[in-house]
């Protein structure tokens, strides 16, 4: 190859490396996957073969190997159907990608983006070992073709967007067969149908197709020889799975969606989680009614009965006098001119600080047990209701910290670029400039790859932002050795975490303190109330806010512009100083956290409430749903009184508090947040139940009048939240108190 070639090809920050004939690296070249040959070098160089080391640069390559076709009409049939999905849905294609045709019938497709990984296998058709489409990224290699059919050639490779990527991906996972042996045959309670001689499921599953029930929340955007490529709809990605011809069966890579992801999903699941929440036992038995199975003996299935957990309705109000009084001040203002909820702000606030603090500070409960700052929060409440404008209303400062961050780490890095690309002669000539470090702290990517790497070069805390938590919470619905709630677990109990994937570099972190913050539905919520996530311990460890709120209507009233930047100024100064003054570093470079104690005083209350908590797990009254809580709500305690002693210190203005003395009035703080929070899982609890209640009887009176199915309701509990009641039925409260008013004058 000519060696000019290879020049431009550096130049354009590439990383090359001599193979041999049959694709292998000539000699020791770990070395450069972090630094690139010069054009000095590449003179020296004398190889048949070239490649280029990908990962270097955020090079990513995908690789589409086509051998496993038997006839060159079905390679072309392949990659024509590939290229032209890929070219529909990425705008200027042809100046974003670089395409070159390999000697053994593939094709690799060329970029570089912030977002790569290591080698993954995306793609594999049926009854084929090798995949069809893989990914060449950190740690691998891609030979240098000659032949390109792209306009842009290897010289001009292009930086794409994280979206474009998304794009690439989705479009390339719709192309992987999934076994039938993968669908799962769901856990059910058993019942009059255990003497079915054709299961009621396995009945419908012949009977009805998945479209009827999924045509309203996915769209076919491309129909192939074994499957249907589908696309959620209101989804910005161009595909979220498919639908196979052979079994009828749904596959969704997407986590936007009501449906479980990566795994089959029959006509049955998919009713299920459409209709029933997820509850598997309810869905058999109203299949069953419906005459779906044959049966030897009929019985009447008796409705559940469940007992409800008792709520305190004074904790339901958030303590906001927990927080200094100008920060009290700021967050009335806004609740009085923005509508922004004082709850929805006062749990933001309780994250910001956890996120400032971080790993500086731990609090000694006792000698061997301490407790880090992390808290996991999820604000509850439907579409509409100002979730997400409440919040930023809080850490918008924080926010623009991080931007700062980064865009400081963007232009150091930039000059680093510049540095590294010199020749030898002209770095001795320049002042020595050091690959700069990442010091982003706030994520919006909550992939495990992306969290630790990110975790590993800063070291105090990552915050965790999303607007929408519900992908997050379905990749916990279901424990299994190795799976993301394994790993979240380990995070949440400050224990050190290591990632060792195929498809992702080895990461270590020490110390992780990852505070999640965001929004959810209560409808996607209802459904984390199962078994499983009882026993996992997942759902105990989140902290829920699900005020009652209506949407406001319009008022003149206007925030006081120096209000808003005092605050600005006063979070900016907290987190400057924790930054600078409080967080310290040992010699491995982890944080060195400082230690707050518990004096006497304070340790009186502490023992108290821990006591308390002790009785009623205890006790015999207490739901046995509920008391499952009090453990971790015993590690919140501390956890809280941490951040409030700290916060409360740094506003402080006559010096008094101590940020390493817990003092006992935040001691008593603590315990006021504690009980609001239990307060609020205790409400949606009973919410999850009501609603699910609701939805069972509306699924199983579908075909009667709103009137009819109403009485149904009455007649099963008349103490249904009638809200809830009316939102499912789609008619207004005032129509619910007229036909409870008809009922009572009935009876």
């Amino acid at each position: 190859m000519d060696k000019s070639i290879l020049k431009r090809l550096v130049d354009n920050g590439c990383s090359i490396i001599p193979v041999d004939e049959n694709k292998c690296p000539i000699g020791a070249w770990k070395k450069y996957q972090t630094e690139a040959r010069t054009k000095e070098d590449i003179d020296n160089l004398n190889s048949p073969l070239y490649g280029l080391i990908t990962g270097y640069n955020n090079l990513e390559v995908i690789d589409v190997d086509l051998k496993v076709f038997s006839t060159l009409q079905e390679q072309n049939d392949f990659w024509n159907e590939y290229f032209s999905f890929l070219r529909d849905n990425i705008d200027d294609f042809y100046l974003k990608f670089v395409i070159y045709k390999t000697k053994r019938q593939g094709y690799h497709i060329l970029y570089r983006c912030e977002k790569i990984q290591g080698n993954t296998k995306i793609a594999r058709l049926k009854e084929h070992k090798e995949a069809i489409i893989e990914s060449r990224g950190v740690g691998g290699m891609v030979v240098i073709y000659e032949n390109k059919i792209s306009k842009l050639s290897y010289a001009e490779i292009q930086t794409i967007t994280d979206r474009d990527r998304d794009i690439v991906w989705s479009i390339s996972k719709t192309y992987n067969h999934v076994e039938e042996t993968t669908i799962e045959v769901p856990k059910i309670k058993e019942t009059t149908y255990n003497e079915s001689i054709i299961k009621p499921w396995d009945d419908y599953n012949q009977k009805v197709s998945i479209f009827d029930i999924v045509n309203d929340d996915v769209k076919v955007v491309r129909n192939l020889n074994d499957k249907y490529i589908i696309k959620r709809i209101g989804s910005e990605n161009p595909t979220s799975g498919s639908i196979f011809k052979s079994n009828g069966c749904m596959y969704l890579f997407s986590t936007g969606t009501i449906y479980p992801h990566e795994k089959l999903i029959t006509p049955f699941i998919a009713y299920t989680y459409k209709y029933h929440n997820g509850d598997f036992t309810a869905s058999a038995s109203k299949i069953y009614k419906d005459g779906f199975g044959t049966r030897v003996v009929k019985k009447e299935i008796e409705r559940e009965k469940r007992e409800l957990p008792k709520i305190n309705e004074s904790d339901l109000v958030f303590p906001i006098e927990i927080f200094p009084e100008p920060i009290q001040s700021y967050i009335l203002e806004c609740n009085e001119t923005l509508d922004s909820s004082i709850d929805y702000m006062g749990c933001s606030m309780l994250w910001l600080i956890s996120v400032v603090v971080g790993n500086s500070i731990q609090i000694e409960v006792k000698k061997g047990w301490n407790e880090t700052a992390t808290i996991w929060l999820a604000v509850v409440g439907k579409a509409g209701l100002g979730k997400t404008p409440s919040i930023h209303n809080i850490i918008k400062p924080l926010l623009s910290a991080n931007n700062k961050e980064i865009k400081n780490y963007i232009k150091q890095n930039e000059k680093f670029e510049y540095y590294d690309k010199l020749s030898a002669k002209d770095k001795k000539e320049h002042e020595e400039i050091h690959k700069p470090v990442k010091t982003q702290f706030i994520a919006n990517d909550i992939t495990i790859e992306a969290l630790v790497e990110l975790h590993q070069e800063n070291k105090n805390s990552i915050g965790v932002f999303k607007d929408e938590l519900a992908g997050w919470f379905k990749d916990m619905n279901k424990y299994r050795e190795g799976s993301d709630l394994e790993f979240w677990l380990s995070t949440w109990s400050g224990k050190a975490i290591s990632l060792n994937r195929k498809t992702a570099k080895s990461s270590f972190v020490d110390k992780p303190l990852v505070s999640v913050l965001g929004g959810i539905q209560p409808s996607i919520l209802n459904g984390f109330y199962t078994e499983d996530n009882k026993d996992n311990g997942f759902m105990d460890r989140m902290l829920l806010s699900y005020p009652n709120l209506d949407i406001e209507k319009w008022n003149d009233k206007e925030m006081n512009y120096d209000t808003i930047q005092w605050y600005n100024d006063s979070i900016i100064a907290f987190y400057e100083t924790i930054k600078h003054k409080v967080v310290e570093y040992d010699d491995d470079g982890d944080v060195k956290p400082k230690i707050a104690i518990i004096p006497a005083e304070s340790k009186k209350e502490w023992i108290r409430v821990f006591n308390e908590y002790t009785d009623i797990q205890n006790s015999d009254e207490e739901n046995e749903y509920m008391k499952s809580m009090l453990p971790k709500q015993k590690s919140y305690l501390p956890r809280f009184a941490l951040l409030i002693n700290c916060f409360n210190s740094f506003f402080d203005v006559d010096c008094k508090l101590d940020a390493l003395t817990i003092n006992k009035e935040s001691i008593l703080s603590a315990e006021k947040l504690s009980k609001y929070f239990i307060a609020m899982a205790k409400k949606i609890k009973v919410n999850s139940i009501e609603t699910n209640e609701i939805k069972t009887i509306i699924g199983a009176n579908k075909n009667k009048s709103t009137k009819e199915q109403f009485i149904e309701l009455y007649k099963a509990n008349p103490n249904l939240n009638k809200k809830e009641v009316s939102e499912n039925l789609g008619v207004s409260i005032r129509m619910i108190y007229k036909y409870v008013n008809e009922i009572d004058k009935k009876n």
